[in-house]
């Protein structure tokens, strides 16, 4: 009597592959949409930049370790990067093919600290090289309350270390983060199994916004690092940028005046409503 094969293996067989053959293929693949998750967002900001930037020198730019030139420019192509992206280009899926997460903050009024928080990547040029900076942002006094600069956009150099740090940030002020909404505009960094699981363990929900310009307020504090700290420090190398980041963080959230907090820093505008239990600031803000 002959040996009997496996369902399992006969279906490989039927694919003319081994089943070994055909994970590692299906890995490969994984790790490619992965990373095209992750440069959606950077292919943006750079277009938003450089307008008539061909896909071909923005992928020289990128550099992506595990996407081909050929794969990139379809790709870019396919997300209508052929062309200059209009202001309403709107999409409510990932590049995975995953539905985003709800949209929880628009009308939303921000009336305290803790209640929202919103964050986005940049890119930093370094002598013709790339890097990343990711902020996250307490929206009712704009303060920065994680933040981290790396090499790779893989969501264990961004998302996940700034998510770490505001965590640890607010449960040092606040005792906890239950409730807070996570806003961002649905990167394949933000939807990590890792950050997502972080996330879920402290009880903060997930907002994405429809509009890929949606998240203005994050922007605007990308904006003030770059052209405001780094370029005018001169930062030359991924060491002094390591190095001088968080002092530039530092002199944002407690010297910085901001005209949208009466002229106060975002540590003091956000002490005044801790320190006024029975008559706190009602500064209410709309995110768009």
């Amino acid at each position: 009597m002959g040996r009997t094969i496996p369902i399992e293996n006969q279906n490989y067989g039927i694919l003319n592959t081994s089943k070994q053959s055909f994970h590692q293929k299906l890995n490969r693949h994984l790790r490619i949409q992965e990373e095209m998750g992750y440069l959606l967002p950077m292919v943006r900001e750079v277009r938003d930049d450089h307008p008539k930037m061909s896909v071909r020198k923005i992928y020289r730019m990128i550099r992506p370790k595990t996407i081909g030139r050929d794969r990139f420019e379809a790709f870019c192509f396919e997300h209508g990067f052929q062309v200059i992206v209009s202001k309403n280009y709107r999409r409510t899926t990932n590049s995975l093919g995953v539905t985003r997460f709800p949209n929880l903050v628009t009308g939303l009024k921000i009336s305290r600290p803790n209640q929202v928080w919103v964050s986005d990547i940049t890119y930093f040029e370094l002598a013709g090289k790339w890097c990343y900076l990711t902020f996250i942002i307490d929206i009712y006094a704009r303060t920065i309350i994680g933040f981290t600069a790396s090499r790779e956009l893989c969501a264990e150099q961004t998302s996940l270390p700034a998510l770490k740090m505001a965590i640890r940030f607010r449960k040092s002020s606040y005792h906890k983060v239950t409730g807070v909404i996570f806003h961002s505009d649905g990167g394949g960094q933000y939807h990590s199994k890792e950050f997502l699981k972080l996330t879920r363990m402290n009880y903060i929900k997930n907002s994405t916004a429809y509009d890929v310009y949606e998240n203005p307020i994050a922007e605007r504090v990308n904006s003030i690092m770059k052209n405001e700290y780094l370029i005018p420090y001169g930062v030359d190398s991924f060491e002094s940028l390591q190095k001088l980041l968080p002092k530039a963080v530092s002199l944002y959230n407690y010297v910085r005046p901001h005209g949208s907090l009466l002229f106060d820093a975002p540590s003091v505008f956000e002490n005044k409503f801790n320190k006024n239990k029975r008559n706190r600031i009602q500064k209410k803000v709309n995110i768009y």
